[in-house]
């Protein structure tokens, strides 16, 4: 069984090349809140298990040994999330903290018996796809709502779940997993918007904006 440490930089690294390809030791260092040096110490020891590739000046990239086990790790995360919204039932914006010290902790049996009990959910309650038992994870078309046109009605697939404070306030505005938002009008001078959010308009930042994943309803 990998050690703590391993699953969240197994698990870092997998989200980051989902954004960005292969990952710097950089990036690493600033979303983990580690030294460059502890970085490079632990791809070096993932690199000789097989975990990950490391190329000097280009980045690591998993190795589909270390996909699986990042994507095992991803789905007892967004098992638990489920978990503690819907049966426990946290605040949308407290189950990422608590579900981050349950799920180094989640045996295969729990994780079975959770998944059970849930019906077996495809995704989380923030919208984001649960990985399956075998390693497969659903990706979803969708662009942010920032590059919605102006006049669109869009419904909410996924919201961003790294900032506890801003997804509190877009809970707090009514911004909710299904719901349908009309753009009402785009600023160009800061890009912050206009929206009608279940018949209300409210303004909302680019930050917001940008952190609110739609698809046209």
């Amino acid at each position: 069984m990998a050690s703590e440490q391993i699953e969240n930089y197994l698990k870092q690294i997998y989200n980051l090349q989902s954004d960005e390809g292969r990952v710097s030791t950089s990036s690493l260092s600033k979303t983990l809140d580690v030294t460059p040096a502890s970085v490079s110490e632990m791809v070096k020891k993932l690199a000789d298990e097989g975990s990950l590739t490391h190329t000097p000046y280009k980045g690591v990239a998993l190795t589909g040994e270390g996909e699986l086990l990042a994507l095992r790790i991803i789905r007892k995360h967004r098992l638990w999330e489920m978990f503690l919204f819907n049966v426990l039932h946290f605040k949308l914006e407290e189950i990422h903290r608590e579900a981050e010290r349950f799920e180094h902790i989640m045996s295969d049996t729990m994780e079975e018996k959770i998944d059970e009990v849930l019906g077996r959910p495809t995704i989380d309650p923030h919208g984001h796809p649960i990985p399956t038992r075998d390693g497969v994870m659903r990706h979803v078309a969708g662009l942010r709502l920032t590059d919605a046109a102006e006049g669109a009605t869009m419904r909410v697939l996924r919201v961003n779940d790294a900032d506890a404070e801003l997804l509190q306030y877009m809970t707090s505005i009514g911004i909710a997993l299904h719901m349908t938002i009309v753009v009402k009008q785009k600023m160009n001078f800061d890009n912050s918007m206009r929206v009608a959010i279940d018949g209300r308009d409210v303004n909302i930042s680019s930050t917001i904006a940008a952190s609110v994943i739609v698809e046209h309803a």
